[in-house]
Parts: structure tokens; C-alpha cells; sequence
């Protein structure tokens, strides 16, 4: 077996010099026009089987070993937030408003070193090594846009892997868990009519402003009183617009919110109590409700099987000692859209340093990631994909 941990870190400079680039230059979701030109460059350049503007932006390369075997897909994600940057560090992005802030420059990054190491053994290799950088993660659904635009075809894969450096877990750590690990998500908005009217004479209105106000405070019964509590849900009321003068009763209030489960079950109970609480708490107080609801993303659910092959590969690289598992996350990931027809497994990847003052959240302006990272996510991919090919 080769010594992927090594081979990754021999091209170290490589990867911090690949990512750093990514981070001074930011692409949202769709837009992602440089930074798939850099990686179809590079893997053509290796000599991969390349497919661009898959799901718009999208790009694919394929490996084939010498010998025939499984199919083994890889997905990073390419875009950024639209987030002003406050790292100051010297390599901070050039793009006003745009940053980095999630990572998926390093997952670049990995996927351009992983393309490379995978290479050199390829004559060792008994399968398919699919790589697939993805669009538009951060809410845009590039995923299920690739698999509609036949990213899971030609060929067919057989397992599906891949990684999320993690600001809640040290760098030189990783957590690897079996079954759901990010949740479902749903967008919801409803609509609460009244009768408008002066504020002064209020008996003469149906108040919709203070029937939004119930059914902000009922909708906080449904995780706490209809969910199992050894369940996990999320309902979430993320904005409420009416009115506009301080005289005026309006006639309409709007809100908007998020639903998050991991199971089917506790997903449809949550979204029957939601149309029930916000119809009724209107209803009562004279007012009507719309409920609108719009899903964005399935459940990521990790394959038990997967999972095994991954933690083996985990604690060759880092020792079992630093291979976690039990995290979760009630955050969306549109993997799920790749991973509801191909088992596999998605993991976190420490990239947090309390000593390098490494410690902003996702999404954060001051997010960063310990460049340590890099090199040991690409050895474990690496490591796990040879438990299938070599």
C-alpha cells in the first residue's frame, strides 16, 4: 500500500499555493467561471477525461485504471459567499463583498491534489476515479443541477466520497459518522391577512401584526411539544414585514423561515403543524394565513458500509485516536441530491487552530482554516479510495 500521508504532504506547497489563489478569488454560485477553468485545466493537463458546464458550471474528470473495477466519485464544491472579508491576511480576496468564507477553496484545492496523487498510481488501480466540482453548494442546489445534467452517468459510480474542513473540530481530527449528519431544509413564508385601519381606532381592524405575534410564539411549540424529544427538527422564523407608518394598522404581514429534520417522519409532522398552528392562530384572531413551502435540500444520510471504509482509512492516516464520530449538524448540504442514488460518505475534516488563533465559524468574515488541513484530506481520500481500487 502506498504511503498516501507522505505523498500528500510532499506537495504541501502545492496545495496552500492552489487554495490561497481560490481565496483571493471568489466566485458565487454560477459564477464560478475562473475557477473552473483552473481545475479542467489542470485536469486535462493530467490527462483526465474532462467534461465542463456540467449543471452550468460544473466540471468532471475521469480516470480509468488498468483494470477494470469499481467507480469511485469524489465532489468538492467550488463557490464562495457573499461576504466581505475581515481576515487580514495577505492572501484575503480581491473581490469586494465576495470571500471564502466556508471553505470550499481547500476543497478545491484537495480535489486538484487528490486528481494529481491518484494519477501516479494509476496503473495500480482497478476501477473508475470520477472527480466532480460542484457549483453552487451555498444554497443554489448545484448538485441536483449536475445530476439532472447527467453528472451520475458515464459512468455510473459506485460509491460516493466526500469532505468539509470544520471549524468545530481541531485540525489533525476528524469525524466520520454513520447515518444522517446534515439535515433536510425547507424554505417556508406565509402571508397573515387583516383589515387595516387607523391606530387609533383599532376594534375597527383585524390586526395581522398581532396575530403574527401568536403564531411566532406558538410556532415554538411544534419542535418543543409535537416532535419526539430523542428526534431533532428546527422551525425557524427568519423575517416578519408589515407595516410602515406608526399610525397604521396594515392590512398584511409576511414572514419567512427555515424547517430542518433528519427524518421523513419528523419532517412531514412538522410541516402538517406548521399550516396547522399558523391557520389557526390567524384564524382565531379574525385573520387568514397562506403557508407556502418550498424544499431546498434532502437529508445527508452517510451509508454504515461507507462509513466502515472511511474510518479505517481515517485512522491509517491520523491514528484512531484522532477519528471522531457523532457529529451533526441541523445545516444543509446539497451532497444529498448525489448521495439519494449512490451510498457514501460525507465527513468533517478538522481545520481549526485555538493556537493560531484559527477559531471563526463558518460564514464568518474572520473565517480561515489551519492550511494543515489540506494535505491530510487529501490522504484520506486517497487512502479511501484504494479500499476500493487497489
Amino acid at each position: 500500500m502506498a504511503d498516501f500521508r507522505a505523498e500528500a504532504e510532499g506537495m504541501r506547497d502545492q496545495l496552500i499555493a492552489w487554495r490561497r489563489d481560490f481565496h483571493m478569488h471568489p466566485e458565487l454560485g454560477y459564477e464560478e467561471h475562473r475557477t473552473a477553468a483552473v481545475v479542467a485545466d489542470h485536469l486535462k493537463r493530467l490527462g483526465y477525461q474532462v467534461r465542463t458546464g456540467v449543471g452550468k458550471t460544473g466540471v468532471i474528470g475521469v480516470l480509468e485504471g488498468a483494470r477494470p473495477g469499481p467507480v469511485v466519485m469524489f465532489r468538492f464544491d467550488m463557490d464562495a459567499l457573499p461576504v466581505a472579508e475581515e481576515t487580514g491576511v495577505a492572501y484575503a480576496s480581491q473581490v469586494p463583498g465576495r470571500m471564502h468564507a466556508c471553505g470550499h477553496d481547500a476543497h478545491v484545492a484537495m480535489g486538484m491534489g487528490l486528481a494529481e496523487l491518484l494519477l501516479a498510481h494509476q496503473e495500480d488501480m482497478a476501477g473508475t476515479v470520477k472527480l466532480v466540482f460542484q457549483p453552487a453548494e451555498e444554497g443554489g442546489n448545484g448538485a441536483d443541477l449536475m445530476v439532472k445534467d447527467g453528472a451520475l452517468e458515464a459512468p455510473r459510480p459506485d460509491v460516493f466520497l466526500a469532505t468539509h474542513v470544520w471549524a468545530d473540530r481541531q485540525v489533525g481530527m476528524v469525524d466520520v459518522t454513520p447515518g444522517p449528519v446534515m439535515a433536510a431544509a425547507e424554505t417556508w413564508s406565509c402571508t397573515i391577512s387583516g383589515r387595516g385601519g387607523h391606530g387609533a381606532s383599532p376594534h375597527q381592524t383585524v390586526d395581522p401584526i398581532v396575530a403574527a405575534a401568536q403564531v411566532v410564539t406558538a410556532l415554538q411549540s411544534v419542535v418543543s411539544r409535537n416532535v419526539d424529544p430523542l428526534e431533532a427538527a428546527v422551525v425557524t422564523i427568519g423575517s416578519i414585514h408589515g407595516g410602515d407608518a406608526f399610525n397604521v394598522i396594515p392590512p398584511q404581514v409576511e414572514m419567512t423561515g427555515t424547517i430542518r429534520t433528519y427524518e421523513p417522519e419528523t419532517r412531514e409532522l412538522v410541516l402538517r403543524r406548521l399550516h396547522e398552528v399558523i391557520e389557526g392562530v390567524a384564524a382565531a384572531f379574525g385573520a387568514s394565513a397562506e403557508v407556502d413551502l418550498a424544499p431546498l435540500t434532502p437529508a445527508v444520510v452517510n451509508d454504515a458500509q461507507v462509513v466502515a471504509v472511511v474510518r479505517q482509512a481515517a485512522e491509517a492516516i491520523l491514528g484512531p485516536e484522532n477519528v471522531a464520530t457523532g457529529e451533526r449538524t441541523m445545516g444543509s448540504e446539497d451532497a444529498s441530491f448525489f448521495m439519494q442514488q449512490v451510498p457514501g460518505c460525507y465527513f468533517f475534516l478538522g481545520a481549526a487552530n485555538e493556537e493560531k488563533g484559527i477559531t471563526a465559524p463558518h460564514h464568518n468574515p474572520h473565517f480561515n482554516i489551519d492550511e494543515d488541513a489540506l494535505p491530510l484530506g487529501v490522504a484520506i481520500l486517497a487512502q479511501a479510495a484504494a479500499s476500493y481500487l487497489f
